[in-house]
C-alpha cells in the first residue's frame, strides 16, 4: 500500500510540473514585450535576428516548449540572458546558497518560537498572558514583513547604529533580516497551535488520563501535543517552500543577493530560462514538502493511515 501510494504521488508531481511548466511559458509568453525587446536595449534588426535565432525565441511556441522540456530533462535548464557567462543551474545555486541560510534560520525560529507560544497560551487559556500573545500573533499576522523590516533599520541602524543597514557576508547581517522574516509565520503558527491545543484538551480521552492519575505535564507532552502537532503539520506544507526559497520585499530591502531578489529581475528583464527554472524549483518543493507531511502523520500518529488524513 505504501508502495502504490508513493508511486501515485510521484507521478501526481510529474503531472503537476508539467501542468505548471504549460501555464507558466504560456504566461511568460503572453506578457507583452520580450527579453530582446528594442525599447529596452535597441539594436539593429540583424543583430536582433541572430540573438532571437541564437536562443530558439524566433521558433513557433510549442517548439520552444518542446525543446525547452527536451534539454530539461537532460539536465540543462539553458543558459539566463542576465549572465550569460554561467548556466542557469549554476545561477540558481550561487543565489540560492544565500537565501537557504536565511530561510533555515526562520524556519527554526517560526515554528519552535510559535509553537511554544502556542502551547503556552493554550495553557493559559483566557488569560491576560492568553490574551496578551493573541494579540501579538494577530498583530504579527496583519503587518507585512517589509514594514516590520523598515521599522529595524529606522530603529536598529539609523538611531541605535548597532547593525548595518543591510549587506550579506556577516553573521550579525543576518539577525534583521530573520526577525522581520520569521514574525509573519511564527505568528501563523502561534494561531494554529493555540486553537489546535485548546481543541486537543478539549477531548475526552485528556479527561479520562487526568481521572487515571496522570500528571497535566505528562497529559499534554503525551497526549495533546501528538494530536495538536496534526494540522500544524499541514501548515508547515505551503510555508517551508516559500521560507527557503526567500522573499522579495527582505532581500530587496536589506540588498540580500539571493533567489527572491533574482526572481524578481528575471521577471523585469524576461529572463525566461530564470523565470522557468525558478517556478519549477518552487513547484517541486511544493510538491515534496505535501508528500513528506503526509508521511509525517503517520509518525506523529500511527491511526493514519498513509495517504489519509485524519483531523
Amino acid at each position: 500500500m505504501t508502495a502504490r501510494y508513493l508511486m501515485g504521488r510521484v507521478v501526481g508531481l510529474v503531472v503537476a510540473l508539467v501542468t505548471v511548466s504549460i501555464l507558466a511559458f504560456l504566461l511568460m509568453h503572453a506578457v507583452p514585450g520580450g527579453p530582446f525587446d528594442e525599447t529596452q536595449s535597441p539594436l539593429p534588426p540583424a543583430a536582433k535576428a541572430n540573438i532571437l535565432r541564437k536562443y530558439g525565441l524566433d521558433q513557433p511556441l510549442w517548439v520552444q516548449y518542446l525543446r525547452y522540456v527536451w534539454h530539461a530533462l537532460h539536465g540543462d535548464f539553458g543558459i539566463p540572458y542576465q549572465s550569460p557567462t554561467e548556466t542557469v543551474l549554476a545561477l540558481i545555486a550561487r543565489v540560492w546558497s544565500v537565501t537557504l541560510p536565511l530561510g533555515a534560520i526562520v524556519v527554526t525560529i517560526s515554528f519552535t518560537a510559535g509553537l511554544a507560544l502556542g502551547i503556552l497560551a493554550a495553557l493559559r487559556h483566557n488569560t491576560w498572558l492568553d490574551n496578551l500573545l493573541t494579540s501579538l500573533a494577530t498583530l504579527g499576522m496583519t503587518v507585512p514583513n517589509f514594514v516590520i523590516a523598515i521599522w529595524l533599520i529606522y530603529i536598529f541602524s539609523v538611531q541605535l547604529h548597532w547593525l548595518p543597514t543591510g549587506g550579506w557576508g556577516e553573521a550579525r547581517l543576518l539577525i534583521m533580516p530573520a526577525v522581520a522574516y520569521s514574525l509573519q509565520p511564527m505568528a501563523i503558527v502561534a494561531r494554529y497551535t493555540r486553537v489546535a491545543v485548546l481543541e486537543a484538551l478539549a477531548g475526552d480521552y485528556v479527561r479520562t488520563a487526568l481521572a487515571k492519575g496522570l500528571t497535566p505535564s505528562r497529559v499534554v507532552v503525551r497526549h495533546v501535543l501528538r494530536n495538536a502537532l496534526i494540522p500544524i503539520v499541514t501548515l508547515m506544507g505551503p510555508m517551508i517552500p516559500d521560507l527557503f526559497t526567500g522573499s522579495i520585499f527582505i532581500e530587496f530591502t536589506f540588498r540580500i543577493p539571493g533567489l527572491g531578489k533574482f526572481f524578481v529581475t528575471s521577471i523585469f528583464q524576461r529572463d525566461y530560462p530564470m523565470i522557468m527554472a525558478t517556478v519549477l524549483l518552487v513547484a517541486f518543493l511544493w510538491s515534496v514538502t505535501y508528500l513528506l507531511s503526509d508521511l509525517l502523520y503517520v509518525l506523529i500518529d500511527p491511526r493514519v493511515r498513509v495517504g489519509e488524513r485524519s483531523r
